[in-house]
């Protein structure tokens, strides 16, 4: 919670902690550690409420991390996105441990070191089946043994928990998905007998929606809906309340068998066991639970089908992100003109909150054709705050945008035909040297990615340096990647391609018709963070020659908006990042301004912020 002076108070977790404790020492149960994972059943990034159990435990709200308590310790295991968020909001009780880049330690490795014997519970369910054997890899060397708990323990201590979501399940005319059911199906197959498998279970929720050309919001900001799928050589099996599903939906669901959504357990063990030779793939999302239902005599370990086609967008998708995103563009003018407007010319400044602007951006966009909602909680952070990487204000107790601070805006957005992401960070006042100096490196660092010629496949990980090449030449530097995938309305992040350190960045080369984001940043605790972020659908790029055949790539920006001449320092400018930047925001005016009403003020706030520097 926070006080209505914008301090964190942490949530008192003693109680929460004594009652989990006395369920682990129970009998019945008779473990010395306990694992709650963040995620859901479906390994989901951003979780519904009623999966919310990381957070009711330990306070902690970011969406990533994993709590590991025993009977005299609780420990947060999270990255450096976090890593201010959650100690602000847990209290003494937890003990904060860093993972990812410039760390060494992983839960599994501080698993490893309990005392010899011990018996370390999680719900299977929660865990993948992957991480569940890294784990049991790591601990086996201290004779420690992981227990699968079919009952969740936080879940029997929970007395108020949110019941699973009834909302309803729509159908994605083909005007935005480009691709009927049956047609991906056919792709689906080939890739199956490709493994040498039989059939595929699918767990990932954004797979499902894909496939079934079928969306909902059984969690916010993501259109998706709980649900398995099941598909195999001559079926296709849907695991979803019926109920939930409008006329439409069933409609387009020909041929595909639908059962209750609990039901995926006994059918997979049935599939399992009904032919000899059954081989089903589960990819880095099944559970430890899903796969204990296959046996493990049955699977292959392999990347869903699904999380490949996906990546590459059809033609409907891309032109459905390209013109979503003009339409994401026109919001955004509107509302930035807007906000200076208020805070240099009606003198506001010190009367708007970070949430009441963010709240302000969503309205713009509403107004917007295909307009759905956010795709993620809106980082509208002032000052301070825009320190924190993934920093959301809290209605009535945030902090009030002052035009002398920086003023750093994260938003991103659902559309029918596309989902958004897009950073700018603003002074509306006198920025100070060191901030116009730290920005400016980032956005050198976000030009040489958007400018970057390179060979097809080449990954993420490799094109990751080349963002933080002025950040490093000042000995500063930032803690998260430079960029994700994006799904067509689907999820804001989407696996596995990214720039970025990660080690399954390595696993898929970049190609055309992929979406990533460009996002380099600085922050400064407790003083002001710096980041600029765009869309960008990767496409083939004409070069002189073509050595050995090779195809070169290049990134098409798709987010418009522009991006604030006050801040730059121009003496660290050189003229080839001036040259892009003159024709990005001609760009931005060439596409955004048919959409304005010539002589209104968010006309003349862009074509002022569009001029040539």
């Amino acid at each position: 919670m926070t006080t209505a002076t914008g301090v964190i108070v942490p949530t008192d977790t003693t109680e929460r902690l004594k009652s989990l404790r006395t369920l682990m020492a129970d009998p019945s149960h008779n473990i010395d550690a306990y694992i709650i994972p963040s995620e859901d059943a479906h390994q989901s990034e951003y979780i519904g409420n009623c999966d919310k159990r990381r957070a009711f435990i330990s306070g902690f709200t970011g969406s990533f991390g994993s709590a590991v308590v025993t009977q005299d310790t609780a420990i947060m295991f999270t990255d450096g996105r976090y890593v201010l968020q959650a100690r602000a909001q847990m209290d003494t009780n937890w003990e904060l441990l860093r993972i990812g880049v410039g760390s060494t330690i992983t839960m599994a490795d501080h698993l490893s070191t309990l005392k010899p014997g011990s018996r370390i519970g999680v719900d299977p369910s929660l865990i993948s089946y992957a991480e569940a054997k890294n784990i049991q890899n790591k601990i086996k060397k201290n004779n420690c043994e992981l227990v699968p708990i079919s009952t969740n323990l936080v879940d029997i201590m929970w007395a108020d928990k949110p019941e699973l979501p009834k909302d309803e399940i729509f159908f994605l005319k083909l005007e935005f998905s480009g691709i009927p059911l049956q047609e991906k199906l056919v792709q689906v197959r080939e890739m199956i007998k490709k493994h040498g498998a039989t059939g595929l279970v699918i767990t990932g929720l954004d797979q499902i929606a894909w496939l079934f050309n079928l969306r909902g919001s059984d969690i916010d900001n993501n259109p998706l809906f709980y649900s398995y799928a099941i598909v195999t050589d001559d079926k296709v099996s849907l695991f979803v309340e019926k109920e939930k599903l409008t006329e439409e939906a069933i409609q387009n669901l020909e041929g595909v068998e639908i059962f209750p959504y609990a039901d995926i357990f006994d059918h997979l063990k049935f599939l399992s066991k009904s032919s000899e030779g059954t081989k089903i793939i589960t990819d880095s999302v099944c559970s430890w639970a899903i796969v204990d239902a296959i046996g493990t005599e049955n699977i292959v370990e392999e990347y869903s089908p699904i999380t490949v086609l996906k990546l590459t967008k059809n033609s409907t998708e891309l032109d459905g992100m390209r013109n979503s995103h003009i339409r994401d563009g026109v919001a955004s003018v509107k509302f930035y003109s807007w906000l200076e407007r208020e805070l240099v010319e009606n003198n506001m400044s010190l009367k708007i909150s970070e949430s009441e602007a963010a709240d302000k951006f969503l309205e713009f966009v509403m107004e917007q054709k295909n307009a759905v909602g956010k795709s993620f909680a809106t980082i509208s952070s002032v000052g301070p705050n825009a320190a924190v990487i993934h920093y959301s204000p809290t209605k009535g107790s945030d902090s009030l945008i002052d035009l002398n601070k920086i003023y750093l805006v994260d938003a991103g957005f659902q559309y029918l035909d596309g989902t958004t992401d897009m950073t700018r960070t603003w002074h509306f006042g006198t920025p100070t040297a060191w901030e116009k100096e730290c920005y400016t490196r980032v956005l050198k660092g976000f030009i040489k990615i958007d400018d970057l010629v390179f060979p097809s496949g080449t990954t993420g990980y490799v094109l990751d340096p080349i963002a933080r090449m002025s950040l490093w030449e000042a000995g500063i530097d930032f803690r998260h990647n430079t960029g994700h995938g994006v799904g067509s309305f689907l999820n804001v992040h989407e696996g596995p391609i990214g720039i970025g350190v990660r080690p399954y960045y390595h696993d898929f080369g970049l190609e055309a018709g992929m979406i990533i984001t460009n996002e380099p940043g600085y922050y400064e605790d407790g003083n002001f963070g710096a980041r600029i972020e765009n869309v960008c659908i990767i496409v083939d790029k004409e070069t002189p020659h073509n050595y050995g055949g090779t195809k070169y790539l290049t990134l098409e920006s798709v987010s418009l908006c522009p991006i604030q001449a006050k801040l730059i320092m121009p003496s660290l400018m050189e003229p080839r990042e001036m040259e892009w930047l003159n024709n990005y925001h001609k760009l931005v005016w060439e596409k955004l301004s048919p959409h304005l009403e010539k002589g209104s003020y968010e006309y003349e706030w862009l074509s002022r912020n569009t001029a040539p520097i």
